[in-house]
């Protein structure tokens, strides 16, 4: 496995499906090639989302809309397209949402921003005429219980391209879950009501499987690393990070070690992402691998398989999206409260998403963890400045999931030396009235911070989901 090279996700696959009214066609016989540029001239935009575009081309009734359906449905995509060129009936598109099993977004893009209405005839109208069938594909869907959502526009409109890739996002990050491997190794962190995670419920909201994992798989793997690997991961590491002279080369020797065998666990286990934990006692081999881990765990991060402490599996899936969504996203939690400047500060040591670091991150050795028993390197950087996202998963009390987010501005000031991830962000508003209403959302103590402001994007993939937004916000 290439040690710090980013995964490649799958690509989104978008399937994309054109059409109009058929009985227009011989009536204005300029209308349907007009329709069918607008309609390449979408799959062309639609390419350029970085996604895969199945396009079965232009539909003028019912039974070719049937046809349609089953090709979608064949393809297995991760969101359907449907782009309203004129007036069409329902019964055209319908069919379509019922068999794909994927989202559908309807779109009405009309050729430009306005008419020219002292030319235009009759047939030239028709192909601004997408507006007119959305409120029937509307009450239709919502009649036969399929849930959409709709973007409206002009072809060039890149306001509407926005929305629409912001969809396409949420459907990469959809799927991610549906088809991901979650592995969650170790054991409950004692008295940590908050993390525990019944595992059906992962499936139940998100799709996807989690592995259950013994830190003895771990250990079998470390066991196999050779001397030349270790040598090499802690090159890495002196290559990636600037190293404290706290560090300990015995403890950077075996954090390399038990990095190079994250690595083969996640390989051979196919895992999208990891959370982890384990107690350990007297500096047995299971304490030593629990202590060796934030290396490792840091590296995959940054690869794209955020790997999270403390058991806490909600918030390595909400690492996940933020991964997905382009916004790092590295294991936080609250650290104090600084009334003086207005700030929350956040952080926590272990695994961070380096490529959200401010700064070369740093390799700081430590004597012992808070909290946790072990010693070794830790990660310590503080987040670039700008705006930036905490986005957690709350489970309520009926075991669906819901979304917190949170967005503000990660701000100069003092910073703890401590081996942490840490950072002051400034949500706008006094800083214990934020942290009331974050904490009364009933998200658990850990969650992902991540670069950007990601409230709508995150809102699009709730939608999607089918999952409740609360929005903490001065």
């Amino acid at each position: 496995m290439n040690t710090f090279t980013r995964i490649t996700p799958p690509r989104t696959k978008v399937g994309l499906v054109a059409g109009g009214l058929g009985a227009y066609w011989p009536q204005f016989p300029d209308l349907l090639p007009q329709l069918q540029r607008s309609s390449a001239r979408v799959a062309e935009r639609m390419k350029a989302l970085d996604c895969e575009v199945v396009d079965v081309g232009f539909i003028s009734d019912a039974q070719e809309g049937a046809a349609a359906a089953e090709k979608l449905r064949a393809a297995g995509c991760d969101l359907i397209v449907g782009f309203l060129t004129t007036y069409m009936t329902a019964t055209m598109l319908v069919p379509i949402a019922q068999r794909s099993g994927a989202p559908v977004l309807l779109i009405n893009l009309q050729p430009t921003e306005s008419m020219d209405h002292a030319t235009f005839d009759t047939g030239q109208w028709l192909a601004y005429c997408g507006a007119c069938p959305l409120p029937e594909m509307a009450n239709a869907f919502t009649r036969v219980g399929i849930p959409f959502r709709s973007v409206s526009g002009y072809l060039e409109d890149e306001r509407a391209w926005e929305r629409i890739g912001r969809w396409v996002r949420a459907a990469h990050v959809r799927a991610t879950l549906r088809h991901g491997r979650h592995g969650l190794m170790g054991h409950l962190y004692p008295g940590m009501l908050d993390v525990a995670t019944d595992l059906t419920l992962v499936s139940a909201n998100f799709g996807g499987h989690v592995e259950v994992l013994e830190f003895d798989d771990l250990r079998v793997r470390v066991e196999k690393v050779t001397d030349k690997e270790a040598a090499e991961r802690v090159a890495l590491a002196r290559d990636v990070f600037e190293l404290a002279d706290t560090v300990n080369e015995e403890d950077l020797g075996w954090a390399a070690r038990v990095s190079a065998g994250l690595d083969r666990l996640v390989e051979d286990f196919e895992l999208d992402s990891l959370a982890y934990y384990h107690r350990g006692l007297d500096g047995e081999i299971h304490e030593r691998l629990g202590a060796g881990m934030i290396l490792g765990a840091s590296l995959l991060t940054a690869r794209g398989i955020p790997a999270a402490g403390e058991y806490e599996l909600r918030t390595s899936l909400a690492m996940l999206i933020m991964d997905r969504l382009g916004a790092g996203g590295s294991f936080t939690e609250l650290q104090a409260l600084d009334f003086a400047r207005g700030h929350v500060e956040m952080g926590h040591d272990g695994p961070a998403h380096l490529a959200i670091s401010s700064r070369k991150p740093l390799l700081r050795g430590l004597g012992v963890y808070h909290g946790k028993r072990g010693w070794g390197v830790s990660v310590e950087f503080d987040v670039t400045r700008g705006p930036v996202t905490a986005f957690g998963l709350r489970q309520d009390r009926d075991g669906r999931y819901g979304f917190v987010v949170s967005e503000g501005q990660v701000v100069e000031g003092p910073l703890l030396q401590i081996g942490n991830t840490t950072s002051r962000v400034d949500f706008g508003c006094d800083p214990g009235e934020w942290t009331d209403a974050w904490s009364a959302s009933g998200i658990s103590h850990h969650w992902a911070l991540g670069t950007g402001h990601r409230l709508a994007d995150l809102r699009a993939l709730a939608d999607l989901l089918e999952a409740k937004v609360t929005h903490v916000q001065h």
